[in-house]
């Protein structure tokens, strides 16, 4: 893929911040989706490529998508699978509450699975437990399996899981075999990316999620040389048929990593919104606006942090790097 890629990609992420964030605290989680939405989309048909939406949004929240087939770029240049979450966290943005993200992820065509949206049971960590996870094993084996590899204590292995009532069972083996537990309220894909992180906490990503952003982490951790495996969780036969449409036929698979996002090269980027334990989010000044990103790259195992202040001329933002690569 084109290296400029890596740039427009973070502006697409950033044009979804800047959009969304005079809405903060105002309630309204679908104007919040659409002015994202919106603005993904201008900023998308502007760069010099083919893509096409593999992992879109909206059905669980009946949002305005950028649904899945969706055609974006100038027609031009390489071909490309796009996942995208333009507000990971569209509740929190509407109640202002940490870790709201923007997010989206390319590669290569055919190189992103192109899940239904529907849940997903997943299981993440980063790059010092690579290999050591298995999602067919308990959630005890696996706090094992992980301090091991990590060299730690299992009082000292830190799981993050979503705080929701399918979750107690799990939350109380993880108390019980002696290991901590982070319970998140959304964001997961937040959770996923920081396990891959040195400089963050948590050992282990658990739990049932989302599938489109199960991918969408699954794409961070490829950049981060983490870990990650993900199976689908069906609750109708509508589910089913949906999963088959898409190309799914074992409905009862579990993908790895290199299944979820295949290829050398893929590109994540994510900007905050609200602020957040990743990410700061789009602070407001009296005539410009910063914001803070985040961007790599499978093939070149970089991690950027962008900071970009976006002035006001003529009601018109021009950028400028303040700390940049």
């Amino acid at each position: 893929m084109r290296r400029e890629l890596e740039l427009e990609i973070v502006k697409v992420t950033e044009a979804a911040a800047l959009a969304v964030s005079p809405l903060i605290g105002k309630g309204d989680k679908m104007l919040v989706d659409q002015a994202a939405v919106d603005a993904m989309r201008e900023e998308f048909n502007r760069m010099k490529m083919r893509g096409r939406v593999v992992i879109g949004e909206g059905k669980k929240d009946k949002a305005p998508m950028l649904y899945t087939g969706e055609k974006l770029g100038l027609g031009t240049g390489s071909e490309i699978d796009i996942a995208v979450d333009p507000v990971e966290g569209t509740n929190l943005v509407a109640g202002d509450l940490p870790n709201a993200l923007a997010v989206v992820a390319i590669a290569k065509k055919g190189q992103i699975l192109s899940a239904p949206d529907m849940y997903m049971k997943k299981i993440a960590v980063g790059p010092e437990a690579k290999g050591a996870i298995n999602l067919e094993a308990s959630i005890t084996e696996n706090i094992k399996a992980v301090a091991e590899a990590k060299g730690k204590r299992i009082s000292d292995i830190k799981v993050i899981i979503l705080d929701r009532p399918r979750h107690q069972e799990m939350i109380k083996e993880i108390r019980e075999v002696g290991a901590k537990v982070k319970l998140i309220n959304a964001a997961d894909v937040v959770a996923g990316v920081a396990v891959g992180l040195a400089n963050h906490e948590g050992d282990l990503l658990y739990g049932i999620g989302g599938a489109p952003e199960g991918v969408l982490t699954a794409a961070a951790l490829k950049c981060l040389g983490g870990d990650m495996q993900g199976q689908l969780i069906f609750y109708n036969d509508k589910e089913v048929e949906e999963a088959k449409q898409l190309g799914i036929t074992n409905i009862n698979q579990i993908f790895t990593l290199d299944q979820l996002v295949s290829g050398e090269e893929v590109i994540f980027s994510a900007t905050g919104i609200t602020n957040g334990e990743l990410l700061k989010g789009v602070q407001h000044y009296h005539n410009w606006v910063e914001t803070h990103s985040i961007v790599m790259n499978s093939s070149t195992n970089k991690v950027r942090h962008i900071k970009l202040e976006h002035r006001l001329s003529n009601n018109i933002y021009l950028e400028k790097e303040v700390a940049n690569f």
